[in-house]
């Protein structure tokens, strides 16, 4: 009977979030359950169960709002503007070297977790000079999907959430052993993205620019504009240099603390952005802007994590969970059990053609999750590798992922084209980092 309902769960999900698109993620994750709760005869329990889950997933959810204000903040007071500055004025006229500089710049910004100010900054910066040097804007889509998608997984971006609040585990249990598979990708994006820019320059040649702006606009019948009163990422915030160097100090202090895991990273999170608040805004009316500014973000994520808390709390809390999986440990021969997390990282890049990440997440990783731990291997490892395809690569490029849609009008880039020309790179990611991952011990055969 559990079982039954479990399997039932998931397909009303899948169908009402994915397929037929009646029910938004937040109202799926909490009243598709409670259904099956009561359907089951769990009603009296239900209470416990939702509480349960909740805190669990409340470190995760307080975790991404204090990281989203902090580095859109960052992003405000211009942190990254003289790098981009100084890689533009490096690449000059070189496709070759503009390409990598796109990734490069990428990777740098896409640390916010925030795939629509990532690519604000990036087309609007990058766009007028492809079109200055010939290159085509689709090249541009491919190189920031590429880049954007492999940091896409840092503990404060979407995927790696969804995972760790579906499975229950920390950053430390899931993202910091992807580390070293992340640098990989990193090399495998600037090879790719130099690879691509050669291509470019074959084509086109190589021009000699004058100084380069990161404040153009681009250009284009289709393509969209930030408004004339923005530059590269929305309005800049006025701070002096002696901030500046704060800003810098603290967020390496950050990447520290993430690495190392000294404190929980919601209280590092949530004690840097009080800091930096502090030195660069100082005044209520100006935190006051900002929190109304970035505040739409932090809902909409936080919403969504402490809505798979009822989720996962009532399937846990229920026995569906397990049930699915000693369901699914009868259909799946010893002989394949060890191949569940390659598996996962393989099949998870294309899945996000057909499905939504959190349909993803939240429906199918726990049970496989759960299936691989039945067998004696680490569930963990199925958090991982699902970041590996879905997390690295997915989003860029799905037509689920709104943040597609914002980087390709930007460009002015078809959806099927983007997909076309970057699909093979992006799935060879994949490939690279689950190499790397198994050359690691990240995920084992």
């Amino acid at each position: 009977m559990a079982a039954v309902l479990g399997f039932a769960t998931i397909l009303a999900f899948l169908g009402l979030t994915t397929f037929t698109r009646r029910f938004s993620v937040p109202v799926a994750l909490i009243l598709i359950p409670i259904g099956a709760a009561v359907i089951g005869g769990w009603t009296g329990d239900l209470g416990e169960m939702i509480s349960e889950g909740m805190i669990k997933v409340a470190p995760v959810a307080i975790m991404i709002a204090f990281a989203i204000l902090y580095f859109s903040l960052m992003v405000d007071v211009g942190l990254f503007d003289p790098v981009i500055r100084r890689v533009l004025r490096w690449a000059g006229g070189s496709p070759a070297k503009l390409a990598v500089g796109t990734a490069l710049i990428t990777l740098l910004v896409a640390l916010d977790g925030d795939g629509t100010s990532t690519f604000l900054i990036t087309v609007t910066a990058l766009l007028p000079i492809y079109r200055r040097i010939g290159m085509r804007p689709v090249v541009l889509t491919g190189i920031v999907a590429l880049a954007a998608g492999l940091m896409n997984i840092i503990p404060w971006g979407g995927p790696t959430a969804r995972a760790m609040a579906a499975l229950d585990m920390t950053s430390g249990d899931i993202f910091i052993p992807l580390l070293g598979p992340m640098a990989v990708g990193a090399l495998w994006v600037i090879a790719v993205a130099w690879f691509l820019g050669r291509r470019e320059a074959r084509r086109i040649g190589t021009l000699t620019l004058d100084e380069p702006t990161i404040n153009a606009r681009p250009e284009g019948p289709g393509a969209m504009r930030a408004p004339e009163t923005e530059t590269i990422a929305g309005p800049r915030i006025p701070v002096g240099r002696a901030a500046q160097a704060f800003n810098v100090i603290l967020t390496l202090v950050l990447v520290v603390i993430l690495l190392l895991q000294l404190v929980p990273l919601q209280v590092a999170f949530a004690i840097a952005f009080a800091l930096a608040l502090i030195v660069n805004m100082p005044s209520w009316s100006a935190q006051q802007d900002l929190m109304k500014r970035h505040g739409g973000n932090v809902t909409m994520v936080v919403l969504m994590v402490l809505a798979a808390g009822v989720l996962t709390g009532i399937m846990t809390g229920s026995g569906m969970i397990d049930a699915i999986a000693q369901t699914l440990v009868s259909w799946v021969p010893d002989s394949a059990a060890s191949l569940l997390p390659v598996i996962t990282a393989l099949t998870a890049m294309p899945l996000t053609l057909v499905m939504t990440p959190d349909a993803y997440y939240f429906g199918v990783v726990p049970i496989l999750a759960e299936t691989t731990a039945s067998f004696g291997g680490d569930p963990a490892e199925i958090g991982r590798a699902a970041l590996l395809g879905m997390g690295t690569t997915g989003f860029p490029i799905s037509p689920f992922a709104a943040a597609t849609f914002i980087l390709l009008g930007l460009s002015d880039v078809e959806l099927g084209r983007h997909q076309r020309y970057i699909f093979g790179w992006a799935f060879g990611t994949t490939v690279v980092m689950t190499i790397a991952a198994l050359t690691l011990g990240v995920i084992t055969l």
